[in-house]
């Protein structure tokens, strides 16, 4: 079976650089078997490939695609923290909070870009509970953010 950083490269996409706090807080804290990883937001290279409102100035589909992109820089942190993907037991939740238009009710569509993306990467460990939260606006107009709870070795 392939291990997590494997099937990383196997979906074509690459482990980024953990993201620095935008704030004060710490990317990831450790407490016994569990790695509590903080709000990802959709950075790549260092920005934000689209800000706003899902279901305004962000279609249902960008949002998705960002909300694995979270999930990519939540996996990034966990390794960061744990030195080795293999070591993840199990994706025990993930919390996705979707900046929406009023009128917007598809968050779990959205969320689902990081719940897959999971599933792809830990098999059956990536499954997982969940909250999909509609909320009226993320730090720097993010329109996702993904964080996670992971047991690990």
């Amino acid at each position: 079976m392939a291990t997590p950083e494997e099937r990383i490269a196997e979906l074509g996409l690459t482990l980024p650089e953990v993201v620095p706090p935008v704030a004060a807080y710490q990317p990831t804290v450790r407490s016994g078997a569990h790695v509590y990883v903080s709000g990802q937001l959709p950075f790549v290279d260092g920005a934000l490939p689209a800000t706003g409102k899902v279901g305004a100035e962000v279609s249902p589909e960008t949002a998705k695609e960002l909300a694995a992109v979270c999930a990519l820089n939540a996996i990034a942190a966990v390794r960061a923290e744990v030195g080795d993907l293999s070591d993840v037991v199990r994706i025990v939740k993930v919390g996705g909070f979707v900046a929406s238009a009023p009128e917007f009710t598809g968050h779990p569509g959205v969320i689902n870009g990081a719940s897959e993306l999971l599933g792809e990467v830990f098999g059956p460990a990536g499954v997982h509970a969940r909250a999909a939260v509609g909320v009226a606006s993320l730090p720097l107009d993010s329109p996702v953010e993904v964080d996670m709870i992971v047991e690990v070795r």
